[in-house]
């Protein structure tokens, strides 16, 4: 199915499968560019040849008049048509060697003004399109290889050949699936495609049903199929196979729209109950009583079960919060670096002096763009992600484990970006309501939860800025010249030890 893409008899490497995404529009405009650059190329050229020239004369006054014509000849001659006699004589006189790499040792201002010429080009082409690529699958138009069957998988020992069609293992007993060799429509074999329509059709049920039950899986923490990875024999069986099915004809009924596929579940009743496994009102005390009876793992959905956000959604609901998120999108990954305390924080890799200690790079808010854009290496995860389950990369990931471990509490006390979030939540509130403690806290709960406080998490939240407030007052004021500077006002300390405890609840960091 595959081998016409991946003919390794007629191999192209990934960098001849790159396809550019530069527009005619993106074209023309580079051109614009390149032309401005050259122009100032050519300008800084012509005024370093004169500099050069310059700082030549001045330098041969300093030999005998008999001698500054050889030597100058010498000079000007191309380094490869020099004569052998020329090049002993510049090696005797290594002084007489200009070039622009040492024109600072015969002219400072010109070599400044030639640094100052770079600096406009690098400006000036910096302003070009930057031009990405998306890396393709092709197949070469009129190549049909034959596969053959490898003895033992020794490509040294092919036995018979073997047409494309689908995998006997996934496939009803009695019912295999073949393809045409060669779509006669199409300049290459339509192998693949003939293989795509085959997986998107009601004939394959097994598509449908792995992805809607991947989707319920996020939606709800397991999915019908408790091994998302293997619906085979060695699988688990569906919890609920009639409802499996019906999820996955309506996904094929609705086009294929994971948006209408969510909708669907996030609208369902399942979805929408409590979690709680009591309530606290008292409102259907009997049918949560039985539930716990008969059903204590929650198999059959009795309540709506507790599901911690995926560590990439706490760090942008975190964002999100704080009002930092960078909507921004495309364009390259976001690096990650080793700070001073050993973590893997976002940043730019650059260190200095003996003990190579990390040097902080501006990143102009890219450090505050969604998960989704950090640089994801396997020798360095981001710690706060690592922290809260994020998959490792050297192994498959079918399904995340969420844990509960304390990394996870240490980092939203102790780390840099809970900090820096928690302060710019502060920030956010002080501007919004700058004079109302109450109105601030009302608002807090608003941004954070999408809710207003009860009156009792109003009334403790009050106590609890009262009271920090009053502790900071009694710490001595540093003096203004300290290092670092001087503490924020009581009030805004406050306010931001308010602002990272709700940023560390559970309603933050979990979906009930």
């Amino acid at each position: 199915m595959f081998e016409p893409a991946y003919d390794w008899k007629r191999w192209h490497p990934p960098g001849e499968r790159l396809l550019s995404l530069y527009t005619d529009a993106d074209r023309a405009k580079s051109a614009e560019v390149e032309a401005e650059a050259s122009k100032l190329g050519a300008e800084r050229a012509d005024k370093e040849g004169r500099f050069i020239a310059e700082a030549l004369t001045q330098q041969l006054e300093k030999f005998d008049a008999g001698l500054r014509p050889r030597l100058r000849a010498a000079f000007e001659t191309p380094e490869g048509k020099r004569t052998p006699e020329q090049q002993a004589l510049l090696k005797e006189n290594p002084s007489v060697n200009i070039s622009g790499g040492t024109l600072y040792q015969y002219n400072q201002k010109a070599a400044d003004e030639l640094k100052g010429l770079d600096a406009r080009i690098a400006e000036t082409r910096a302003r070009k399109p930057q031009e990405d690529f998306v890396s393709l699958l092709t197949e070469d138009p009129g190549n049909a290889p034959i596969t053959y069957r490898f003895h033992r998988g020794d490509p040294h020992q092919p036995k018979e050949p073997v047409k494309p069609g689908g995998l006997s293992v996934l496939e009803p007993s009695g019912r295999a699936v073949e393809f045409p060799e060669k779509d006669p429509s199409l300049p290459t074999t339509g192998r693949r495609l003939a293989f795509a329509r085959w997986v998107a059709s009601t004939n394959n049920p097994l598509f449908a049903r792995v992805i809607v039950n991947r989707v319920w899986m996020e939606h709800f923490g397991r999915g019908l199929v408790r091994t998302p990875g293997d619906f085979g024999a060695m699988g688990e069986k569906p919890t609920h196979p009639e409802l499996l099915d019906w999820l996955a004809t309506e996904f094929a009924r609705g086009g294929w729209s994971l948006k209408k596929l969510h909708r669907l579940i996030l609208t369902s009743t399942a979805y929408r109950q409590s979690s709680a496994r009591v309530t606290n009102d008292g409102r259907h005390p009997g049918r949560m009583l039985a539930g716990e009876r008969v059903d204590p793992e929650d198999r059959l959905y009795w309540r709506k079960p507790v599901i911690r956000l995926d560590a990439e959604a706490i760090r942008d609901s975190i964002l999100a919060v704080s009002g930092a998120m960078n909507p921004k999108m495309f364009g390259p990954p976001v690096p990650v670096r080793t700070d001073v305390t050993g973590q893997v924080v976002v940043g730019v890799d650059k260190t200095e002096g003996d003990n190579k200690m990390p040097v902080d790079v501006p990143l102009n808010g890219e450090e505050h763009r969604r998960s989704v854009y950090i640089q994801v290496r396997r020798s360095r995860p981001l710690a706060m992600l690592n922290a809260f389950d994020a998959p490792v990369m050297e192994v498959n990931c079918e399904r995340r484990q969420s844990s509960t471990a304390a990394p996870q509490a240490l980092m939203l006390m102790n780390s840099g970006f809970i900090l820096d979030q928690s302060e710019r939540f502060a920030n956010r509130l002080m501007k919004g309501e700058p004079a109302d403690p109450a109105a601030r806290v009302a608002r807090a709960w608003q941004i954070a939860f999408s809710r207003p406080p009860t009156r009792g998490e109003s009334a403790m939240a009050l106590e609890f800025l009262q009271a920090q407030e009053t502790e900071l007052r009694k710490l001595p004021v540093p003096p203004p010249e300290t290092k670092p500077p001087a503490r924020p006002e009581p009030a805004v300390q406050a306010l931001r030890s308010l602002c990272q405890v709700l940023l560390g609840s559970n309603e933050m960091l979990y979906v009930d």
